[in-house]
């Protein structure tokens, strides 16, 4: 006869269905392992047997077969270490077969046969859950397994030996119970910002409507410092928002302990990141920053220093929302939908157009620094500032006198609330913002006066706008108006982002 226990393979975030089959045989003592495994899975066959011997069990001296099937799907990671032991101790009749009915099962184990935490425990659970199966895993997974709903039946055991004292009963676990991750220090304010009330502003525009932004400045001018506060203004992630966002952390394994959190997630990664850390990729397919900063802010500091083409891969997220990595034996999707944040010096000795310096190179530093910077890439970003140098005024002046995140994140909140419902009314409640909205969509909700319409018209040719900068212009000023309390989108909310994309335009 041949045991079967289901689990799982990985695809990007989705969770497909595998069944691990094990047949023992009469012939030779072998352990064969079939179904497209990589050298993780090969391995788990020692880990299994020491498991077992730990546990007060040994495999028969008999020709071992395991079948991982579908077999044409490659087979990676540790989590089969689980369900390959159960389905041997239920074909050695060391557990009855049906109390594997009805359960799914991933997990590490050790050669002492404890379980240990493996990556993709949530996208796994609500697989299961989607199924009707629940799921067996380890006692560190529990609390992560938990967010799959609560009528989803779960064990999870701190060894082999205690999971199968559960299945015969003998000793029963109790079901885990969701975590939540409370962090236990305040997010940076905006309040500790003297001056840069342009760039303030902006910021508030950005986090309002989910723009794209780049802050122009020379060192020390306080770009990072405001990147740095955007989340304290962003609103937090609603139920499915932050279910992407833990699915896609599980994978990656940056889950601690199984807790979740409603803060947006918040990425800033040095400009040495290769391609495939900042969009994904690798032997095992990967999820980069773009994709782990999904639904929250990716922030590239010193943005000229990095790869131009590693800067260029980005282009196909920022626009559709999504990092596709294709390779010859799969394709990997990943939801990658951020608000970028950009900062970068003006040219490379930083100090171009600041009053009182003057670059060695002339304008010719200037050009060739920001030239690193492709035109198609700098296309994506809605709003660019200028952030001059604080002033000694600024700095002197006493604290307390900015507003507080706290005050900003009301406004922020009841813009980002007339955009949910007002694309509600729309037939698009998949769209929280917008930065989200379609071309078609955005021109039907923003839908311009007559002066309006001349100014966009004479700014597009004065300035030779793309279509996309039009359409990201639209989502600006509509934005504004949101902020504004305006059911209209007037001239003056036009004209305000025009400045910010004609700014762009310079660059």
């Amino acid at each position: 006869m041949v045991a079967r226990v289901a689990t799982v393979a990985f695809l990007g975030i989705e969770a497909v269905p595998v069944d691990v089959q094990v047949q023992i045989a009469p012939g030779l003592p072998k352990f064969l392992m079939v179904g497209l495994p990589d050298k993780a899975v090969k391995e788990s066959s020692e880990r299994v047997r020491a498991a077992l011997v730990a546990s007060g069990l040994g495999l028969p001296p008999k020709r071992i077969t395991v079948n991982l099937a579908p077999a044409d799907l490659p087979k990676e990671g540790s989590h089969y270490d689980l369900p390959i032991a159960l389905a041997l101790m239920a074909e050695i009749g060391a557990i009855p077969r049906d109390a594997l009915d009805g359960f799914l099962a991933l997990g590490e184990l050790g050669l002492d046969g404890r379980l240990a935490h493996v990556q993709g425990i949530l996208p796994a659970a609500i697989a299961a859950h989607g199924r009707g199966l629940g799921i067996m895993c380890a006692t560190a997974s529990g609390p992560e397994a938990a967010w799959a709903g609560e009528d989803i039946d779960i064990v999870a055991a701190d060894s082999l030996l205690a999971l199968v004292n559960h299945l015969t009963g003998h000793q029963l676990a109790t079901r885990p119970l969701p975590k939540r991750y409370l962090p236990n220090t305040a997010l940076p304010d905006l309040s500790e910002v003297r001056g840069q009330q342009v760039a303030r502003r902006a910021l508030e525009v950005a986090a309002a409507g989910g723009h794209n932004l780049l802050m122009i400045g020379p060192p020390g001018a306080g770009k990072s410092m405001l990147a740095a506060r955007l989340p304290s203004i962003l609103p937090p992630l609603n139920p499915r928002e932050l279910l992407d966002v833990s699915m896609i952390q599980s994978i990656a394994g940056e889950l601690a302990g199984g807790a979740i959190s409603d803060r947006r997630p918040f990425r800033a990664p040095h400009h040495s990141a290769s391609m495939a850390a900042l969009v994904g990729g690798g032997l095992r397919v990967r999820p980069g920053e773009v994709s782990l900063a999904h639904n929250g802010v990716l922030f590239l500091d010193e943005l000229p220093e990095f790869a131009p083409q590693v800067l260029d891969s980005l282009r196909q997220p920022l626009e559709s929302g999504e990092t596709v990595i294709a390779r010859a034996n799969a394709r990997v999707s990943y939801p990658s939908r951020v608000q970028l944040i950009a900062a970068m010096n003006p040219c490379k000795c930083g100090m171009a157009g600041s009053p009182g310096h003057t670059c060695k190179r002339g304008a010719a530093c200037a050009g060739d620094y920001q030239a690193r910077v492709s035109g198609p890439f700098l296309d994506r970003i809605d709003i660019r500032i200028d952030v001059p140098a604080v002033s000694a005024a600024d700095m002197i002046a006493p604290g307390g006198a900015a507003e507080s995140s706290a005050l900003v994140a009301q406004r922020v909140h009841l813009a980002r609330e007339r955009q949910r419902q007002r694309y509600i009314d729309a037939g698009a409640p998949g769209i929280y913002t917008n930065a989200a909205a379609g071309p078609t969509l955005i021109e039907a909700v923003v839908n311009p006066d007559r002066d309006s319409q001349v100014l966009l018209l004479q700014a597009a040719e004065r300035f030779s706008l793309s279509a996309r900068a039009y359409h990201r212009v639209l989502k600006v000023a509509r934005t504004l108006a949101d902020l504004a309390g305006a059911e209209k989108v007037a001239r003056s909310h036009i004209a305000e982002a025009l400045s910010y994309r004609i700014n762009l335009a310079a660059v």
